[in-house]
């Protein structure tokens, strides 16, 4: 609001007429799992009519001829087929962006979280570098995480995993801990800072390999969550009040040291004290294993970045918080300098072509939509998309009462249309479903919402709800094509009125 106040433009494109949507210039509603392709359509018209920042594509980019012609195939009307989104809006989109400076794109956690997640996020990183919008301060690309130059490889230490070690991807939790061919099979889980029933994908199948006889499971928990009711061992862990921690930020430049307020109540103990004690147990050898929180604060700011310059442990201490020396009046790409080993932005990436993958930021369209899966679509025809619940931080604070109450029961938003056509009314409990699993919402019958676009905001805990699930059921294990991570918001399901209860 600020920002428009001082004479900035703010347009949202997203399926949800969110609150930040509500507020902006202008909302483009588009089809969930469709980004890479307007981004594409946005260059094939920047492309086309002379909006490209020449000068800084041939000094700063690699590959812009086969790039011109994987943009030539997105036309404006074949992107608006695509996204929803009009013809006539994509073209405008494109101007706007290409001829407003500085001109920034922020994107969260929405466009990644489908199947072609990475190349969406590939095609939305070329934007800037067409239009040398990272000229500008203030031009570019922003995200909501905020990079902090740590020396993360002094706390994850990957110099000590063998060659080999077998990893599990907690995208695929479920199918790892049911997966009868798996060998060895998981016989031990050990569970902290997370609450895999309720965060996990494929809920229902990491419940069923939870409740497996032959698993030993301990979770180190500050409260009996979802997971903690299905473990052999709780341990009780200490809060923020208890421990030494340093914290980055979300949103800002600032680490913040957390120095405990009072010593660890009853048994309590942090991850780390838990940590040394195995190795002590265990007679293990190497010396990191056993080094304090106050070395690890130690070593973790010692990654010599001139960001962190001055910023010492004593330092962190005394005045709890410190501003990372990022420039104030920094351009970081306004002379290229990309993180890439050719040192510019790689609209054609020789690495991912060794790697099998396409070269070119492309568009890969949900593996649940009507276009890729018509059969399914039929059968389960609306898109679920599960942002964060405005008192929850993904499934933390789902224990807090107080917050339980702000954020209500759990919700699904749908348009007019779509109830109509389902016989449901607002108010009316339902039940959501797929062939994975449900869960059971209040329905709230929406303007805000897209037709065929339903959004229940999360993330639950199951024990909160009626069902005794959340939206996590209904969610598939398969992985992105970029980064092997989840696919949250591409997840086709259907709707009717819940027999658990009566509205």
């Amino acid at each position: 609001l600020e920002a428009q106040r001082a004479g900035a433009r703010v347009i949202v494109v997203d399926p949800w007429r969110t609150r930040t949507a509500a507020h902006a210039d202008r909302h483009l509603a588009i089809r969930p799992g469709t980004d890479a392709a307007l981004a594409l359509g946005l260059m094939h018209v920047i492309l086309a009519d002379g909006l490209a920042d020449e000068e800084y594509v041939e000094r700063h980019t690699v590959g812009i001829e086969p790039f011109r012609e994987r943009a030539a195939e997105f036309s404006p009307s074949r992107v608006a087929e695509i996204t929803g989104i009009s013809e006539a809006d994509v073209r405008w989109l494109a101007h706007v962006y290409a001829t407003t400076r500085p001109a920034a794109i922020c994107w969260g956690l929405g466009l990644q979280r489908t199947s072609g997640g990475g190349a969406a996020a590939r095609a939305l990183t070329c934007l800037p570098a067409l239009t040398g919008a990272w000229r500008d301060i203030g031009g570019g690309i922003v995200r909501g995480s905020t990079f902090v130059p740590l020396a993360w490889n002094r706390l994850q230490r990957p110099d000590l995993v063998r060659r080999g070690t077998r990893t599990i991807n907690m995208v695929e939790l479920g199918k790892a801990l049911t997966d009868q061919q798996l060998a060895p099979p998981i016989r031990a889980l050990y569970v902290y800072n997370s609450n895999p029933v309720a965060v996990a994908p494929d809920q229902n199948r990491v419940v069923a390999g939870l409740r497996r006889d032959n698993l030993f499971t301990v979770v180190h928990e500050q409260f009996l969550t979802d997971t903690a009711d299905y473990a052999d061992v709780v341990l009780p862990a200490t809060t923020q009040l208890e421990h030494l921690d340093l914290v980055p930020s979300w949103g800002h430049y600032y680490l913040t040291f957390n120095e405990p307020a009072i010593e660890p109540l009853g048994q309590a103990r942090p991850n780390n004290w838990v940590f040394r004690e195995l190795a002590r147990r265990l007679e293990l050898a190497e010396p990191c294993l056993y080094d304090s929180d106050e070395e690890l604060v130690r070593q973790a700011l010692s990654s010599g970045h001139p960001w962190l310059e001055g910023l010492t442990f004593e330092r962190l201490r005394e005045q709890g918080y410190v501003r990372v020396a990022v420039p104030r009046d920094g351009a970081p790409f306004a002379e290229g300098g990309f993180p890439t080993r050719s040192g510019k932005c790689e609209l054609y990436s020789e690495r991912l072509a060794k790697r099998g993958a396409d070269p070119l930021p492309t568009f890969i369209p949900p593996r649940e939509c009507a276009s890729t899966n018509p059969g399914l679509a039929a059968r389960f025809p609306l898109a679920l998309l599960t942002p964060k619940a405005h008192h929850f931080l993904n499934s933390s604070y789902g224990a807090l009462d107080s917050l339980v109450r702000q954020e209500g029961e759990p919700l699904l938003f749908m348009h007019s249309a779509d109830a109509t056509a389902r016989g449901l009314s607002d108010g009316q409990c339902v039940e959501v479903y797929n062939g994975r699993g449900s869960f059971s919402a209040r329905l709230r019958v929406s303007a805000d919402a897209r037709v065929g676009v339903v959004l229940s905001p999360a993330v639950w805990w199951g024990k909160r709800s009626e069902s005794r699930t959340n939206s996590n059921a209904t969610v598939s294990s398969e992985l992105t094509d970029l980064g092997r991570g989840p696919v949250f918001y591409d997840n086709l399901v259907e709707v009717r009125a819940a027999t658990t209860r009566t509205g």
